[in-house]
């Protein structure tokens, strides 16, 4: 059985369809985490399709929506990590976030 997100943000199930009818109950029951986690996994996708289609960019980063409380901001370091953070909005400045990113993904941090 595979999940996904559909692009509507609903829950899609594919495969054997007595295993989705003895799921689904379970799903269900767990339809906010899963959709979470399908978005974390959408966005942190974004962020390596960013790197890989652009061998010459170090880092690659997203931000849904930077209106809502807190603002996801999805981060990916070259060969290193991919991360998310939650900023509370009051707080969030995207140029401020990019020069902390910047100043720490430098050569002197490389093998950190």
């Amino acid at each position: 059985m595979l999940l996904a997100l559909s692009p509507s943000g609903s829950i899609s199930a594919k495969g054997d369809q007595s295993a989705i009818d003895r799921w689904l109950p379970a799903i269900k029951q767990s339809k906010a985490a899963i959709i979470a986690e399908l978005q974390l996994e959408r966005r942190r996708a974004k962020v390596l399709a960013m790197l890989r289609d652009n061998p010459g960019v170090r880092y690659a980063i997203e931000v849904v929506d930077a209106n809502t409380d807190p603002v996801i901001v999805s981060i990916g370091i070259r060969n290193v990590a991919t991360f998310e953070m939650n900023i509370p909005q009051a707080y969030y400045d995207a140029f401020a976030l990019l020069e902390l990113i910047e100043k720490h993904t430098g050569d002197e941090h490389a093998n950190a």
